[in-house]
C-alpha cells in the first residue's frame, strides 16, 4: 500500500452530515493542492451513477469525487446496495450487479467481500495522498458489529484517523457524541482524533460551554461547530432525504413559474434526475405522492424505480395511476424516465421474478409499447441527439450525455416515435434509438438518466411546457449552467467548513 493518509468520517446515527462533510474535506485538500479521492466500503443508496466504464456506484461517492476533481470510479464505493423491498437488495459489488439478496443471505456471504474492498481501497491508496472515509449509519451499533464491513472494521483496514459526526439540530448530542465514543472498544477510541458538531442553528459561539463539556468528558477535542445551513444544494441519496424535500416544498415566487411535480413512489430512485430544477429560478418542483395535488402542474414527471412493477401496483391501489391519465387527457404533458417509463407502457412483465412475485401488470397505457425484465442489467454512459422529427421538440437536434441503469427491455407497438438517437456508448459509436413520444408530444419517456442536466434540452423542455401552458420560460441570467452550479456549491461547502473547523489542526494531526 501506498504512503497515502486516511481521514475518516464516522457518525452517532443516520443523516448527521457525514457525507457532506467528507465532501466539503475532498473539496478542501483540493484546494490545498493534495490528490484526494474519497471511498465508502459499503452504501445502501437510492440513487446510483453510470462511470464511464459502464459500473454503478452510490451518488454520495460521485459528489464527493466531484468535490475531489477526479472522474467517479467503482473503487470509491466497491459495494452498493439498492433496496428492493423491505427485507432485500440488489447486491452491485465493483459496479456490477451480483444478485438480489436477503438481510440474512448477504450477512453470510459479506466476509467474501472482505479482500474486494481492500484491493478498491488500495487501488485508490496507490494514486492518491490522501483518501476521505465514509463511514456509514451509527459507528456503534453492536449488534452489527460482527459483519461491520463499513464503519470501524473500515478504519481499522485503512489505518484511518476518525472524526465522529454528531447532529445537534435533532437534539442529544451529549448523550450521542459521548455514546458513541463510550460505546467503542479502547483500541477503537484511539482511532477518534476529534469530533465535529454538525447542523448547529444560531450563533456557534452560544455553544462554547457545550465544546468545554465534550472536551473534558471525552478527552478529545472539538474541531468546530458547524451552522445549519440553506443555501448550499449538493445531491442526495436517501429516503432521509427525499422525506425533508418533501417537508420542505415552496412555491416561487414568479407568476409563471413552471409548476413540475415529481412523483413520490414507494421505491424512487435516481430522484436526482430533479436536481436542476430545484435550483432553476424558472421552476416550481414538487414531490407529491396524493392523487389530488397532481391538477396544479403544467408537468409531471414519473421517476426512476427500483421495483417497476411494485410501484405501478401501489399507484394502482392508491388512486395515483387513474390521476395521471387524467391529468394527461385534461392537456397535462407525463414525462417518464426509465421506470416511470415503463409505467407509461401498456403492459409491464417480469416472468422470471428479477424485481417481482408479481408477473405481469397492466401499464398507464400513456405510451403504445410493453415491457419485459431481463436478468442482465443494462449500465452504461450515453451521448444522443434528439430525433428532430419527433414531438414535443420538432425540429432540434440538441445533443445531450446522460446514463442508463435498467433491467427492462421495451418494445414500441404503435405510433409512438423514438425521441433520442443513441450515438456513442461507453465510448464507442453506435446507432440506437431511445425513448417513445406520442404523436402530440405530451406524453414521452426515456430510458436516458441525467437528460435534465444538459443546460440546452431543460431549456427545450421547459420551452415546450410553456408553450403548452401558456407561460412565458424567459432564458436564465447569465444562462444557468448546472455544471458550474454544482463547482459554485462545493466551494461554498468548502468555505463555510473551513470557517467553523479547524482543519489546519485536522491536517497536521492526519499528516504526522
Amino acid at each position: 500500500m501506498s504512503s497515502a493518509k486516511s481521514l475518516m468520517f464516522l457518525g452517532t446515527g443516520s443523516d448527521v452530515g457525514k457525507s457532506v462533510l467528507a465532501a466539503a474535506f475532498c473539496r478542501i485538500f483540493k484546494n490545498e493542492g493534495y490528490r484526494v479521492a474519497p471511498f465508502k466500503a459499503q452504501n445502501m443508496a437510492l440513487n446510483s451513477f453510470i462511470t464511464p466504464q459502464g459500473g454503478e456506484m452510490g451518488r454520495a461517492q460521485v459528489v464527493q469525487a466531484e468535490a475531489s476533481g477526479i472522474e467517479p470510479h467503482v473503487d470509491m464505493n466497491p459495494v452498493l446496495l439498492k433496496p428492493t423491498s423491505q427485507m432485500g437488495s440488489q447486491v452491485i459489488v465493483l459496479g456490477r450487479v451480483i444478485g438480489n439478496f436477503s438481510a440474512k443471505d448477504y450477512y453470510e456471504y459479506k466476509k467474501e467481500l472482505v479482500p474486494i474492498v481492500r484491493g478498491a481501497f488500495e487501488r485508490l491508496c496507490a494514486q492518491n495522498d490522501l483518501i476521505v472515509i465514509e463511514g456509514a449509519g451509527s459507528a456503534v451499533e453492536l449488534n452489527l458489529k460482527e459483519h461491520d464491513l463499513v464503519n470501524m472494521a473500515m478504519a481499522e483496514m485503512a489505518g484511518a484517523k476518525c472524526i465522529l459526526v454528531g447532529d445537534i439540530d435533532r437534539g442529544g448530542i451529549f448523550a450521542a457524541l459521548l455514546g458513541s465514543f463510550s460505546l467503542l472498544e479502547a483500541g477503537e477510541r484511539d482511532r477518534i482524533i476529534g469530533f465535529i458538531v454538525n447542523k448547529f442553528r444560531g450563533d456557534p459561539r452560544l455553544f462554547e460551554d457545550g465544546v468545554q463539556i465534550l472536551q473534558s468528558r471525552s478527552g478529545v477535542p472539538v474541531f468546530g461547530v458547524v451552522p445549519y445551513f440553506e443555501n448550499i444544494s449538493l445531491p442526495e441519496e436517501d429516503s432521509v432525504a427525499l422525506g425533508r424535500r418533501m417537508a420542505n416544498a415552496h412555491t416561487k415566487t414568479a407568476p409563471c413559474a413552471i409548476r413540475i411535480g415529481i412523483v413520490r413512489l414507494p421505491f424512487i430512485s435516481n430522484y436526482t434526475d430533479a436536481d436542476p430544477f430545484e435550483n432553476d429560478p424558472r421552476i416550481d418542483l414538487v414531490y407529491f405522492d396524493r392523487p389530488a395535488q397532481i391538477f396544479g402542474f403544467d408537468a409531471v414527471i414519473i421517476p426512476g424505480s427500483k421495483n417497476t412493477i411494485e410501484d405501478l401496483a401501489a399507484m394502482r391501489k392508491n388512486g395515483m395511476a387513474d390521476a395521471l391519465c387524467a391529468f394527461h387527457k385534461s392537456g397535462g404533458t407525463v414525462v417518464g424516465l426509465c421506470g416511470g417509463y415503463q409505467m407509461m407502457g401498456s403492459i409491464v412483465r417480469d416472468p422470471l421474478g428479477i424485481e417481482s412475485s408479481i408477473d405481469v401488470i397492466p401499464g398507464l397505457g400513456l405510451l403504445d409499447m410493453e415491457t419485459e425484465m431481463y436478468p442482465e442489467k443494462i449500465t452504461s454512459q450515453v451521448e444522443a441527439s434528439v430525433i428532430s422529427e419527433s414531438l414535443p421538440f420538432p425540429g432540434r437536434r440538441e445533443m445531450l450525455s446522460g446514463y442508463e441503469i435498467h433491467m427492462g427491455r421495451s418494445i414500441s407497438r404503435g405510433e409512438a416515435k423514438a425521441l433520442f438517437r443513441i450515438v456513442r456508448r461507453e465510448g464507442k459509436a453506435v446507432d440506437m434509438e431511445d425513448g417513445l413520444a406520442q404523436p402530440d408530444g405530451r406524453a414521452w419517456g426515456t430510458y436516458i438518466h441525467g437528460i435534465f442536466d444538459n443546460d440546452g434540452f431543460r431549456n427545450m423542455f421547459l420551452e415546450d411546457v410553456g408553450r403548452r401552458s401558456g407561460k412565458i420560460v424567459a432564458p436564465v441570467s447569465g444562462s444557468f449552467s448546472f455544471r458550474l452550479w454544482k463547482e459554485e456549491q462545493y466551494d461554498k461547502l468548502a468555505e463555510l467548513v473551513r470557517k467553523h473547523v479547524d482543519v489546519a489542526r485536522i491536517l497536521d494531526i492526519l499528516l504526522r
